[in-house]
């Protein structure tokens, strides 16, 4: 009576782990869209109805249970796939290569028929062959989150070939052994599925910080026309400096007076120059000084890249403070410099054809907020797009590639814990960041 009572509640255990890693998975992929995931938590629902049946505390037809247990099976295949990491058929350049192997692969073959023997449970069994592969043939490529799942199941199968567990399992009348491996496989995925979670946030992390900085030269023709345009007219200014001291060299009339002059003038177009190159070099730099800035710098960076896009297109535009100027916030200045310029970009895009182009920059500040305001005359964004306006690769431009917007989105969030919304107004529609004020 005791033990069917341990039994039962042996059995209880594993149905609420079950649905413990069912649940896990599904919210794991709806946040991350894994095939992976989704197929575990199938493989999971299936060995759920699978070891019910097998339990006989409830009523499940055979036809269920096989069934079950195919799904379980091709799900199990499935998730292994997706969760491999490297290459399924290694690179063999040597026999000293071919023969390592050809040994390892025959390692995991005994292994995973050991663990089938074992568990008698052919989905964890797949699962289990097919990782080990990506770790034996993967080795060089430092630790995975694979690593964690086989290494543990190959110990706990080494420990129980070695003790002949299994025998004296049995023998002593214990629980079922099928019970109790849906318990720690369960159990030792859950840790390994949560290192292969921050393993994959830390890789999109990465994937966006290539993204942003990719994403600041794929104009990169228009950008050379803004540097052009910033060159050219302080260059002719020179120029003519230069025409009219000699002219009045050669005519003998050049005095101190003059000389001096022509001289302040060169060097504040030189240093005009130099400021402009600054600005370039500072947008494009790949380093993050992290430090209080002028919010005024940051935009003033932005519309020196896209200066001569806006005077191209006739385009009015102004930048108005209703705070100080002097206001400053935390953070990576080119960064803001970044959004700022995406957003600009795009208002530029929409005005290209409008009569009496314009576009407003305002900033403001609340007692803890600072509040820069970006908005056009340019009709709006269509009702059925603002929803959508922020999710990656999503463009109403023929050439556009949808990730400026977004990217501006995670930027504000993520590095200056602020918030960055749309909505239409009367002409137009306006971008409104939200960034903590410096202390």
């Amino acid at each position: 009576m005791d033990f069917e009572i341990n039994l039962i509640l042996f059995y209880g255990i594993t149905f609420g782990i079950l649905l413990m890693t069912i649940v896990y998975t599904f919210v794991r992929y709806l946040y991350s869209k894994e095939i992976f995931y989704i197929s575990y938590c199938f493989m999971q629902i299936f060995s759920l109805i699978f070891i019910i049946g097998y339990s006989k505390l409830y009523e499940i037809s055979h036809f269920y249970k096989e069934a079950s247990f195919i799904l379980a099976s091709i799900s199990a295949l499935i998730f292994a796939i997706n969760y491999y990491e490297g290459q399924f058929i290694p690179k063999i350049t040597t026999y000293k290569e071919l023969f390592i192997n050809t040994f390892l692969l025959n390692i995991v073959i005994l292994t995973a028929f050991y663990h089938y023997i074992l568990f008698e449970y052919l989905p964890y069994t797949i699962i289990y062959a097919v990782l080990f592969i990506s770790i034996v043939f993967n080795l060089k490529q430092g630790f995975k989150p694979t690593l964690i799942y086989v290494v543990g199941w190959s110990f706990f199968c080494i420990v129980l070939f070695i003790f002949d567990f299994k025998n004296f399992y049995i023998t002593k009348g214990y629980f079922d052994l099928v019970l109790l491996v849906f318990t720690l496989e369960a159990v030792l995925f859950t840790v390994s599925i949560a290192y292969k979670y921050n393993d994959l946030k830390k890789q999109n992390i990465e994937f966006e910080k290539m993204v942003l900085q990719q994403s600041k030269f794929v104009k990169s023709g228009e950008m050379i026309a803004n540097i052009t345009h910033q060159f050219r007219q302080p260059l002719n200014n020179i120029s003519y400096i230069l025409i009219n001291i000699k002219k009045r060299f050669e005519s003998g009339k050049l005095d101190d007076v003059f000389f001096e002059k022509k001289i302040e003038q060169a060097n504040e177009q030189l240093i005009f120059l130099s400021k402009t190159i600054n600005d370039f070099k500072e947008f494009y730099e790949k380093s993050k000084n992290i430090e209080d800035f002028l919010v005024k710098d940051a935009i003033q960076n932005a519309l020196t890249i896209l200066s001569a896009d806006i005077k191209k297109h006739n385009i009015s535009i102004s930048l108005d403070f209703e705070v100080y100027e002097g206001i400053k916030v935390f953070g990576v200045k080119n960064e803001l410099s970044q959004v700022i310029l995406s957003i600009v970009s795009n208002s530029i895009d929409v005005l290209k054809n409008k009569e009496f182009p314009k576009i407003f920059i305002r900033v403001l500040a609340s007692s803890a907020e600072v509040i820069i305001e970006i908005f056009d005359n340019g009709g709006g964004i269509k009702p059925k797009n603002i929803k959508r306006i922020f999710e990656p690769y999503f463009s109403t431009k023929e050439e556009g590639t949808g990730i400026g917007l977004y990217l501006s989105k995670i930027i504000i969030e993520e590095s200056f814990n602020g918030k960055l919304q749309v909505q239409n107004i009367e002409d137009g529609a306006k971008f409104s960041i939200f960034i903590e004020k410096a202390i």
